[in-house]
């Protein structure tokens, strides 16, 4: 009888080793491997390589032969992800949904079941004559796998949000294979299986969750995906440190990962692409959590700016562009007096190496001396920015602020802020101007570079500046004192 074969695998980055060893080798993670049983393969039967190739297997195709297929996407009946997504659900993806517990990864997937189950209508014909194995029109029913939660709760979920349809089938299991099964029973034409984490290959030894289990069940359902099936979303648990919990194989497997920001005890959410396949990976779509479930968010920029003081200092509104969609926010930053030896510097949506930069030139460039203060620099409604566009908000933010002087209210503020203490030109400027005017903004201040060939039907008045001292100039009000 051949001998069993034991080996570990790390949790993070799937390195095997013959032995268990404290940190893996491949990603410096420590106490990350797990022990995985495996019966050993079979001796190969045929000897040449060309008796491997099965029969009838298609040989390799000049990509110009290739037929051009126009791909036919499915409408997930939410705007917000349907842009996330580039246009609609491909036939076949395999789409991986993550984010922190509560967050609404679950409520999110129990409305896009609803409204695909309601895409069309039903007669009585469609129905087959056994109740418990329905024959639904494939374009129409929606298959809702849970692990976690049992179908009375999915049930009350449902109720709750007001997604219950005829054609939302529910099943709690956790077997790829009658996963599989009731795939090819009901035919569906979108699966959700809710998580990954919690399906298991039974002819595996290791537990859920695993870095075998999880490899082996995403295999299972992209197969079955990309050989005619549905479009599968997955939804996948999150480790302590905000990553998809799991071998980080999973993340390439997979067609898209979309990631939920924002904490949960607040009412916005953005759902992010990391990966995409099949669209651009710079979209975002933005949600508002509701008893009715997340709401879609018709206009993100007068919903960020609603809560604004126009009268305060410290703080600036900026243009940023998220994929296509020009987001107006609102940059604040508080300065105060540090009795540290080393001051505080917190940064909430911006990135703190960035924020560290911009006040060292404020320190050198500017002269103003914030060696000795603390700065806390916070992005209002939960948005996270990681284009330099905002580099200037931040900076007139700060400054203002510390000088205690207001930015004028009307205005918004642009550029990439150079070492140098230069203002940098952004891309796209018109499409950022136009949704400032639009909100009622009537002064833009940024790089001179920006200013040639801009049309004059913008709506706002364009202020050009070399660097930031110019930028402060023409942005702080006068000190009321």
């Amino acid at each position: 009888m051949p001998k069993v074969q034991t080996k570990y695998v790390c949790q993070t980055c799937a390195y095997e080793t013959p032995r268990w060893v404290g940190k893996c080798p491949e990603c410096d993670a420590w106490n990350s491997f797990v022990e995985e049983i495996r019966a050993p393969e079979k001796p190969a039967a045929l000897g040449r390589a060309s008796a491997l190739l099965p029969t009838g297997a298609a040989l390799p195709t000049p990509i110009t032969q290739v037929a051009a297929q126009r791909e036919t996407r499915l409408p997930s009946g939410i705007g917000e992800l349907d842009r996330v997504l580039g246009g609609g659900i491909v036939p076949g993806a395999l789409v991986l949904v993550g984010g922190d517990p509560g967050i609404g990864k679950s409520t999110l997937m129990t409305q896009v079941a609803h409204a695909v189950a309601e895409c069309g209508s039903m007669g009585e014909g469609e129905r087959g004559n056994n109740s418990h194995t329905p024959t639904l029109p494939r374009s129409q029913t929606v298959l809702y796998v849970s692990g976690e939660e049992s179908v009375e709760q999915i049930r009350l979920r449902s109720e709750r949000l007001g997604a219950a349809a005829e054609r939302f089938l529910v099943a709690n299991e956790t077997d790829i294979g009658s996963i599989l099964h009731h795939i090819e029973a009901t035919r569906p034409a979108l699966v959700i299986v809710d998580s990954i984490q919690t399906t298991y290959d039974s002819s595996l030894e290791s537990a859920p969750g695993t870095v075998s289990q999880v490899r082996s069940c995403a295999s299972a359902l992209a197969r079955m995906a990309k050989s005619g099936g549905p479009p599968v979303f997955l939804i996948g648990h999150v480790t302590k440190e905000g990553s998809l919990a799991g071998p980080r194989v999973l993340e390439h497997m997979v067609d898209t990962v979309l990631y939920f920001e924002g904490d949960r005890h607040q009412a916005y959410r953005i759902l992010r692409s990391v990966k995409n396949r099949f669209g651009s990976t710079d979209e975002i779509g933005i949600f508002e959590m509701h008893e009715q479930g997340l709401l879609e968010v018709e206009n993100p920029s007068a919903v960020f700016l609603a809560e604004r003081t126009t009268d305060a200092n410290g703080s600036a509104v900026t243009a940023t562009l998220e994929g296509s969609r020009p987001l107006l926010v609102e940059i604040q930053a508080l300065v105060a007096r540090s009795f540290l030896a080393n001051p505080r510097r917190t940064a909430t949506g911006v990135e703190l190496n960035r924020l560290n930069m911009l006040l060292a030139v404020l320190e050198k460039r500017v002269g103003l001396k914030l060696a000795e203060q603390d700065v806390y620099v916070n992005v209002a409604g939960g948005v996270r920015i990681v284009e330099p566009a905002s580099d200037l908000a931040v900076t007139i933010a700060v400054a203002s602020n510390f000088r205690e002087q207001a930015v004028d209210p009307q205005t918004v503020l642009l550029g990439e802020v150079g070492l140098g203490g230069e203002v940098r030109a952004v891309s796209q400027i018109e499409k950022r101007l136009r949704e400032a005017a639009r909100l009622g903004f009537t002064r833009a201040i940024l790089s001179r570079h920006n200013t040639t060939r801009l049309p004059k039907s913008l709506g706002v008045e364009v202020v050009g500046v070399h660097n930031v001292l110019e930028a402060m100039n023409a942005a702080l009000l006068p000190s009321r004192e």
